[in-house]
């Protein structure tokens, strides 16, 4: 199934996408809530959803403006150094153990909201990633019934400022500035795509210009083996977000000069059989000017 969350004249649900028509569950089934949440903690309630899709009033997909697929996941972990091209431009060692690093709510935002370049830095970089929702949690869990934790998958731009990413080991400043981490609108249930959402094509661009463009069968470590090798270490709880590293042709690494995200662009992010994340490019102080009206 594929949903997103959003509003749609001034009340926020949870829709089904059928092409171009969006099915209002929450209105269906209002035990469903506002986001994803409630469905990743009690899939038993798909057979309702699915019941209940008949019924449902529907409105144009682009009627919705999208919100986070869920409004406060818990914990948001982000892999890095996962294609074996973008570790060579970035000039890193192959690893033998992923790059893992975690993000705050307070920098990401939904698909179509302005993605905030901050005033202390103009290196904004964007990163297109595949990113999935845990459903059921557990700790130590095997790579073989990994899949099956699974909610669904989405698109993530892990947008990243690069001069402060590199004042430390952790990259936790570049990492962290508010409203850089774009995710959604769509999130498509495992049962849509190809096992492990490998195979997928996966592009970054503005305008007509390719930025990124490769797919997802070229990860070093795949959804399974990833979800295995975090439960190693902490117990996941559905609604989870694991974002699974970008394809090489980042702006920092571009020759002869850095590509970095301007104001007034807008960077889009697209994952096949998934959709497209769009993030218009914004300074920070049209951000406060924004917020302030």
């Amino acid at each position: 199934m594929r949903f997103i969350v959003g509003t749609h004249e001034g009340r926020q649900s949870v829709f089904a996408v059928k092409g171009d028509d969006a099915f209002d569950l929450t209105a269906a089934v209002p035990e469903i809530g506002q986001d994803l949440a409630t469905l990743c903690h009690h899939p038993d309630l798909m057979d309702r959803v699915a019941a209940a899709m008949g019924g449902a009033a529907s409105v144009p997909v682009s009627a919705i403006t999208p919100a986070l697929p869920i409004a406060a996941p818990g914990t948001i972990i982000c892999l890095g150094l996962n294609y074996v091209e973008h570790i060579k431009e970035g000039g890193y060692d192959i690893p033998d153990y992923p790059a893992l690093f975690m993000r705050g709510k307070q920098s990401i935002m939904a698909a179509g909201q302005p993605m905030v370049r901050p005033s202390c830095s103009d290196k904004l970089d964007y990163e297109a990633e595949l990113m999935m929702i845990i459903g059921k949690g557990g700790r130590h869990i095997s790579e073989a019934d990994a899949l099956d934790h699974i909610f669904g998958f989405t698109v993530f731009n892990d947008g990243s400022v690069r001069d402060y990413q590199r004042k430390t080991h952790q990259w936790t400043p570049g990492k962290n500035f508010d409203a850089t981490g774009a995710i959604g609108p769509f999130v498509v249930t495992p049962d849509e795509l190809p096992e492990g959402a490998s195979g997928l094509k996966i592009e970054s661009r503005v305008g007509d210009e390719i930025l990124q463009s490769s797919n997802t069968a070229n990860m070093i470590w795949g959804a399974a083996r990833t979800i295995a090798i975090i439960s190693e270490y902490t117990t996941l709880s559905p609604g989870d977000h694991i974002a699974l590293g970008t394809p090489p042709g980042v702006g920092h690494a571009k020759k002869p000069n850095p590509r970095w995200l301007k104001p007034g662009e807008t960077v889009e992010i697209e994952i096949e059989g998934i959709g497209i994340c769009a993030s218009p490019v914004i300074d920070e102080a049209e951000s406060k000017t924004l917020a302030a009206e």
